[in-house]
């Protein structure tokens, strides 16, 4: 949770503010994008996309492309950056935690993963304290369990009751199993960008967007376009992916749109990274949909009970509590700053 001294209160908290609207813009968009092409029937013959695998790697090179032509646009120096080839083992988790986190929805109900991942926060802590000797503060595990509860109530409360009853099918531990390691693998993920980032002071969230980009698309090329070589491979052949996309043009269309939101977001959340750290961007990243159910609910004119309002009142306090916490940070950095 090292912050850096890079301009005043004020300053940090626009900055803040915008990588929030980032974050929360593209990643809503490129969630519309998904949906879209998931239930889309594209061409004459109504064909549907069911290549998703082949996303990852699509996004994870348009993400490499674009974070290379930002800094040679813009950076005006990589010197003192970390070098590429430290983000070979981040990039591995950042591989295989999302496949998990799809291969958990076939045991559990979607809510179900929801709920789980509603604790990604937590993770992030534990593998920071646990790998790299990060020290949090009980007022930062009390702002982090304020964020996950609230929710995860929230989540909870929204979940019908003929849902609930599927959450304990006997297939469902192992669902959790694979929820339980997509959020660890986050976790890794996250805390090593924090180290990498501490060990070398210079790099930029371009730098960070340029070295993991590189080795999942390394990563997910191999399992899209090598791993289809082998006998009897039933999981992500991206020849069909391309094929489907040289029959289908919309489709390829609507994924390229797919992949620079992904772009963008990933502006703001290394941004995000690089200035605040990952336990900020997890807790944008984890109240993003929240925020949006509360809006949709409001809006709708669809009223929230009693108990969803607490769950709403816990999120926030935790959100303030965490705001306070690193303006307290800061001004005592400040102070030891000009004591120097």
């Amino acid at each position: 949770m090292e912050d850096h001294v890079d301009g005043g209160g004020v300053k940090r908290v626009l900055i803040l503010a915008f990588c929030v609207v980032g974050i929360w813009a593209a990643y809503i968009t490129q969630g519309v994008l998904q949906e879209t092409i998931s239930t889309k029937r594209f061409g004459a013959d109504g064909k549907r996309f069911d290549h998703f695998p082949f996303l990852n790697f699509a996004q994870s090179v348009i993400c490499f492309v674009w974070s290379f032509v930002m800094i040679k646009l813009w950076s005006s120096s990589s010197k003192g950056s970390a070098p590429l080839w430290s983000y070979w083992s981040p990039s591995i988790t950042n591989t295989i935690g999302p496949t998990m986190g799809m291969e958990a929805l076939k045991y559990i109900s979607y809510p179900a993963q929801v709920l789980a991942k509603s604790s990604k926060m937590i993770p992030v802590m534990l593998m920071g304290t646990i790998m790299y000797g990060v020290k949090y503060t009980i007022p930062d595990y009390i702002s982090t369990f304020l964020v996950a509860g609230g929710v995860s109530a929230f989540a909870l409360q929204k979940t019908s009751s003929r849902t609930m009853s599927k959450l304990a099918n006997p297939n469902a531990p192992l669902g959790y199993g694979l929820c339980f390691l997509n959020l660890a693998f986050d976790g890794y993920t996250n805390a090593t960008q924090d180290s990498i980032k501490a060990r070398y002071p210079n790099t930029n969230p371009w730098d960070i967007m340029l070295g993991m980009n590189l080795w999942v698309s390394i990563y997910s090329g191999l399992y899209t376009f090598v791993g289809p070589l082998v006998p009897n491979w039933s999981y992500g052949n991206g020849y069909e992916a391309v094929r489907f996309c040289q029959e289908h043009p919309e489709a390829a269309w609507d994924i390229i749109l797919y992949c620079l939101c992904g772009a963008v977001g990933q502006n703001f959340i290394f941004l995000t990274i690089s200035r605040f750290g990952s336990l900020t961007n997890t807790t944008i990243t984890t109240t993003r949909k929240f925020m949006s159910i509360v809006v949709s609910s409001v809006v709708s004119g669809n009223p929230l009970s009693p108990k969803q309002w607490g769950s709403v009142a816990m999120v926030f306090s935790g959100l303030s509590l965490q705001i306070f916490l690193k303006w307290q940070k800061l001004q005592k950095l400040k102070k030891k700053k000009k004591g120097v």
